[in-house]
C-alpha cells in the first residue's frame, strides 16, 4: 500500500497506491474538471487527508462584486456633487439607500448559498 523510495530532495518520499475501476476513475475525474485541477496526486492528497473540497465558484458573489463596484462610481459621483456644489438631493439619498438594500439582498443570497454547505 505504501512504498518509501530513497529519492533525494523529494518532499514527499512516500508513495501510496491504490486501485479503482474505469467508474471510479471516471468520477475522480469528473470531480478534478469541476474543481479546474489537473493534478491528479494533488487532489486525491487533499481529498484523502480532509476529507472534501469546497469549490466556492459562486455566481452570486462574482454579481454582488460587480454591483458593489457600480454602486462605488455611483456614490463617488454624489459625494464629488455634494463637494462641488454643498447640495444633496432627496433623489442621491435614495439611490445610496437602494443601493445599500441590493448590497444587503445580495450578502443574503449569498449567505442562504454558503448555508446549504455540508
Amino acid at each position: 500500500m505504501a512504498e518509501k523510495r530513497n529519492l533525494p530532495n523529494r518532499q514527499r518520499p512516500i508513495q501510496v497506491k491504490f486501485f479503482v475501476d474505469e467508474k471510479e476513475l471516471d468520477l475522480i475525474k469528473q470531480k478534478m474538471a469541476q474543481l479546474g485541477t489537473e493534478n491528479m496526486s494533488a487532489y486525491l492528497r487533499k481529498m484523502a487527508i480532509d476529507g472534501y473540497v469546497v469549490n466556492l465558484d459562486m455566481p452570486e458573489l462574482r454579481e454582488l462584486t460587480s454591483k458593489m463596484k457600480r454602486i462605488s462610481n455611483s456614490e463617488n459621483q454624489i459625494a464629488k456633487q455634494f463637494n462641488t456644489t454643498g447640495n444633496i438631493y432627496e433623489a442621491d439619498i435614495e439611490e445610496i439607500k437602494k443601493n445599500q438594500e441590493e448590497i444587503y439582498e445580495g450578502i443574503k443570497k449569498i449567505l442562504l448559498s454558503l448555508s446549504h454547505l455540508k
